[in-house]
């Protein structure tokens, strides 16, 4: 029982090492200047790609990367997805070159599939920066007051409003 107890404490202390050596190699200890790269490569990327909006839902990127080689060289294509898998009428696409970004502009308003296609530089997600627009016609999607009364939300939903029963009596027969 002993021996056997040595022996998956050995095989736990390998394991400790493995899983140490991923992570030194792959870097997955985030430290600031590693996070400070990692943006930067992100931005550098982002300054090389493009959002193509209005995208055809039978369009597959080999045919979106066919209407941009005209632009520059074309590193990767991205159409998004929902969780069902059906596009959602939008890509991304990558250049090698930063210049293509430039070409790539040039081509908004034009068909692909039979749809006009809107292509605007993609910009850079900052994490934590949300981007708030108040509606105008709903008053609960204003910004609040810190020192406002909350709102009352209704438990029942929109419109409706808790109905008073009159006690039931015990019928055997329902």
């Amino acid at each position: 029982m002993k021996r056997r107890l040595k022996e998956m404490e050995d095989e736990a202390a390998a394991l400790r090492e493995m899983q140490a050596k991923v992570e030194k190699e792959m870097g997955s200890v985030q430290d600031p200047a590693s996070a400070a790269t990692s943006q930067a490569n992100r931005e550098e990327v982002d300054s090389r790609s493009i959002f193509v909006g209005n995208v055809d839902y039978s369009c597959t990127p080999e045919e979106v990367q066919q209407h941009f080689q005209s632009c520059g060289t074309v590193n990767r294509v991205t159409i998004r997805t929902d969780k069902y898998g059906q596009p959602k009428g939008y890509a991304y696409v990558e250049f090698l070159e930063a210049e293509a970004v430039q070409e790539a502009l040039l081509l908004n308003e034009s068909e692909l599939h039979g749809r006009q296609l809107k292509v605007t530089a993609k910009r850079t997600n900052i994490p934590g920066m949300k981007q708030y627009r108040p509606c105008r016609s709903n008053p609960f999607m204003q910004p609040r007051d810190p020192f406002m009364a909350p709102y009352f939300f209704s438990p029942y939903g929109y419109g409706k409003v808790p109905r008073l029963r009159m006690a039931t009596r015990y019928s055997p027969y329902y």
